[in-house]
C-alpha cells in the first residue's frame, strides 16, 4: 500500500503544486525517489524531528498547500503528539499524517514500533478523521480524495508496509469516505474489519462460506467518523457479527461496534477480535505476532464455531 500511495501521490503532484510531502528521515521508503527527484521544492525531509515535521506542514496548510507528514506511524502521531493536536487539530488544518505499519507490522523492531492504540489516539483528538485502506486500490481512491477534497481539517491516514494482496473487486461497493463498504454480501454471518488484517478477516468469510454461511464481508476503512448508520444496518441485518481488528481493545472498532449494538439493541450474536491490552514479548513475523495476541484464522474460527 505505501508504495501505491507514493505512484499515485507523485502522478497527483505532476499537476496539483500544492501537493508537498515532508518527511522524518523515512525517504528512500516508499517509492518516494521520484518526487523527491522530481519535484525538490515540495520535499522536505527533517531528519529524525517529527515534531518539526508537523509544524512545517501546518505552515504549508496554512499557506493553501496540501501537506503530507510521512513517516512510521510511531513517529508520526506518537512523539510529536502535542503539535499533531495543537498544530493540525486545534487548528483544523488539512494536513494528512501518513503512518506507515499501523498495527504490530513492525514485528520485528519490537514495542517501540508497534502502533497498537494509534486509532484510539488519534480519534480522541477533535477535528481529526481516520482512514485506513484494506489494500492498495482503497490506498488509491483514499489518496485521490485527500487530494481533491476541499476543506476538511486533519486525517491520520493508517498503512501497512508493503505487499497487500488485493481484496476489493468489480462486485464491491465504491469507495466512500465515511461509508461502510460491502466487498461481499450475505444474509447469516458479517465479518467486519479495515487495514492490513483485513486479509485474516476475508479467509475467515471464506472458512464460514465453505461451512454452508451465507457471508458478508465489509470494511470500516474510515474509522473517524464512523458510519455508525451503516454498521447499525449490518448489525440488523446479520445473526452473527464478527469484528477483527488489528488494534487495542479500547478505543478502535470493536468497542464501538459493540456500544452501536448496546445502543439500537442488536439482536445479533457479536463476537470481537483484537491485541491484547498489553505488549507482547515475541520476536517473530508479523503473523507470529498477531497469534501471540490471539489473532490467527484458526482461533478465530474455533471461537465463533464453538
Amino acid at each position: 500500500m505505501r508504495n501505491t500511495f507514493a505512484e499515485v501521490l507523485y502522478e497527483l503532484a505532476k499537476d496539483d503544486p500544492r501537493i508537498h510531502i515532508v518527511v522524518a528521515d523515512i525517504s528512500p521508503a516508499g517509492s518516494m525517489g521520484k518526487f523527491r527527484e522530481e519535484f525538490p521544492e515540495r520535499f522536505i525531509n527533517v531528519g529524525v524531528a517529527e515534531q518539526a515535521m508537523i509544524g512545517i506542514c501546518a505552515g504549508l496548510a496554512l499557506k493553501g498547500m496540501r501537506p503530507f507528514a510521512y513517516t512510521i506511524a510511531t513517529f508520526a502521531l506518537y512523539r510529536p503528539f502535542e503539535m499533531v493536536r495543537d498544530d493540525l487539530g486545534y487548528q483544523n488544518l488539512p494536513v494528512t499524517v501518513v503512518g506507515i505499519g499501523g498495527g504490530v507490522i513492525y514485528s520485528t523492531l519490537g514495542g517501540t514500533h508497534y502502533a497498537q492504540e494509534d486509532i484510539a489516539v488519534a480519534g480522541a483528538i477533535p477535528n481529526m478523521s481516520i482512514i485506513a485502506p484494506c489494500d492498495p486500490v482503497e490506498a488509491t481512491e483514499a489518496t485521490r480524495w485527500l487530494v481533491a477534497r476541499e476543506g476538511g481539517g486533519p486525517v491520520y491516514f493508517r498503512f501497512g508496509k508493503a505487499g497487500e494482496p488485493t481484496l476489493t473487486g468489480p462486485d464491491s461497493d465504491r469507495w466512500e469516505f465515511g461509508k461502510l463498504r460491502y466487498l461481499r454480501r450475505g444474509e447469516d454471518v458479517a465479518v467486519l474489519s479495515y487495514g492490513v488484517i483485513t486479509k485474516m478477516a476475508a479467509e475467515v468469510a471464506d472458512a464460514l462460506t465453505a461451512d454452508g454461511n451465507s457471508v458478508s464481508l465489509a470494511v470500516c476503512h474510515t474509522l473517524k467518523p464512523l458510519d455508525t448508520a451503516g454498521i447499525a444496518d449490518l448489525l440488523r441485518r446479520h445473526k452473527r457479527v464478527i469484528v477483527v481488528e488489528e488494534h487495542a481493545p479500547q478505543g478502535g472498532l470493536a468497542p464501538q461496534t459493540k456500544q452501536i449494538a448496546w445502543d439500537i439493541r442488536a439482536e445479533c450474536d457479536l463476537h470481537t477480535f483484537t491485541l491484547k491490552d498489553e505488549f507482547v514479548h515475541c520476536y517473530g513475523s508479523h503473523e507470529d505476532i498477531l497469534a501471540a495476541h490471539g489473532l490467527s484464522v484458526e482461533r478465530i474460527l474455533a471461537t465463533v464455531r464453538g
